[in-house]
């Protein structure tokens, strides 16, 4: 199955995080979010399918697929039963086994700063459509 998050980009975005990488439906952050690779999105946690959240909460895997400006940049990660995913506005994917309101996956193979460069500098358009695809 697959769940499709559509954020857009955002001049501040520098996806320095070591650990994280988030959108959000926030319309404006400021440098100091530096896990933020998207801003505007259509969902947050709270509003992904009831399919998508069952399977997280069982510790399913799922693939995550960021794509912008015709790049693609793919990520693996985990679900955990510990997840609340009732965040009104966040979407936050974790490399740590952290979980809170608003975290989606645990154990990721990527956070923010692992994206090539190229694909965060098209993120800073805002006008840029980020596109983040979650297979299951």
């Amino acid at each position: 199955m697959l769940e499709e998050i559509i954020a857009y980009g955002h001049p501040n975005i520098t996806a320095k995080h070591r650990t994280t990488l988030q959108v959000t439906k926030d319309e404006e952050i400021t440098l100091r979010a530096d896990c933020v690779i998207g801003v505007r999105a259509d969902k947050s946690v709270r509003d992904l399918s009831q399919e998508l959240k069952s399977h997280l909460i069982e510790g399913g895997s799922v693939s995550i697929a960021i794509s912008v400006g015709g790049m693609e940049f793919r990520l693996e990660a985990v679900g955990d039963p510990r997840l609340r995913l009732t965040h009104a506005r966040d979407v936050v994917v974790r490399k740590s086994d952290f979980v809170d309101d608003r975290t989606l996956v645990i154990r990721s193979s990527a956070a923010a700063r692992d994206l090539p460069r190229e694909m965060v500098r098209v993120m800073r358009r805002a006008d840029e459509v980020v596109v983040m695809e979650i297979s299951f």
